[in-house]
């Protein structure tokens, strides 16, 4: 571990990004050329104190969790990324055919949405990067590991998960949850990554198995749901997905429907502030 070339570019990252790069009001009074510590800590779900030793070179090795979370917060490149890494003595992380690092375009739309919840998900369904609105509405998803990571595990294995969306829509999401899934097989044929993941599926859901056995396909670009938040209740959202060109990578956008109430409980949501949900 390089502790001080480590708190060198750390120091230099946070100073090099403007509070707006990342969503955050400039505000009176700003010293500080780029981000403040405790605004890198809020946008990496860490301690400023944490922050404080990284950059002052007394911190002991950091995990590979917090360092995707301090280059998610700090809007690295790839290669920034893996240099993080490396000054920190771990090895990036890789993913056979698979990615985990939300791209950095896709990371400043999703800053410029602002009060408009957004995930940026890989096409296995990782969620790599959310603002704040997104983590009020659905918690966290971006520190799950193993097969959590992926939506339809969580979609198939998790009951909690699953109560996000009430009961009678269950069907519906399960049928465009496996149809994308069959797009995503085919495109990446052959893939270690997806077919392990069919896989440990289909020998631990049934219901997987059947509704896979169908064989539909269809890539979900868009679609209409019933979200069940425990702060505000159900919330209508119209949801818009744009995807990459290579189609690695898709930013989920979540909008108010129009006729409902979702848009007051949006900006309820937002004034509540940000909580510990366990889904």
């Amino acid at each position: 571990m390089q502790r001080d070339d480590l708190a060198d570019f750390l120091r230099r990252r946070r100073l090099a990004i403007r509070p707006a790069d990342v969503g955050l009001a400039e505000g009176p009074r700003r010293r500080t050329a780029g981000l403040r510590r405790e605004e890198v800590a809020l946008l990496a779900g860490m301690s400023t104190d944490y922050v404080v030793r990284l950059e002052q070179g007394r911190s002991a090795q950091p995990s590979v969790q917090m360092l995707s979370a301090l280059a998610r917060a700090l809007r690295l490149s790839e290669d920034e990324r893996d240099h993080l890494f490396h000054l920190a003595g771990q090895q990036p992380p890789r993913a056979a055919g698979g990615v985990t690092h939300a791209r950095p375009g896709l990371l400043r739309m999703l800053d410029l949405l602002g009060d408009t919840p957004a995930t940026i998900g890989s096409d296995l369904g990782e969620t790599l990067a959310q603002n704040r609105m997104a983590m009020l509405l659905l918690g966290d998803q971006t520190r799950l590991r193993g097969d959590l990571r992926f939506h339809v595990w969580r979609w198939f294995m998790d009951a909690d998960w699953r109560a996000v969306y009430p009961a009678e829509d269950a069907e519906h999401h399960s049928r465009v949850t496996v149809a994308d899934l069959r797009a995503t097989a085919a495109r990446r044929h052959g893939d270690a990554d997806v077919d392990g993941l069919v896989r440990r599926l289909l020998a631990a859901s049934p219901e997987f198995a059947a509704v896979w056995g169908e064989h539909e396909v269809k890539v979900r670009r868009s679609d209409r749901k019933r979200i069940v938040n425990r702060q505000v209740g159900v919330v209508h959202v119209d949801c818009e997905t744009l995807v990459t060109p290579d189609q690695r990578q898709k930013l989920l956008v979540l909008t108010p429907q129009p006729g409902t109430d979702a848009a007051e409980k949006l900006a309820l949501l937002s004034v509540v502030g940000l909580q510990h949900f366990s889904v």
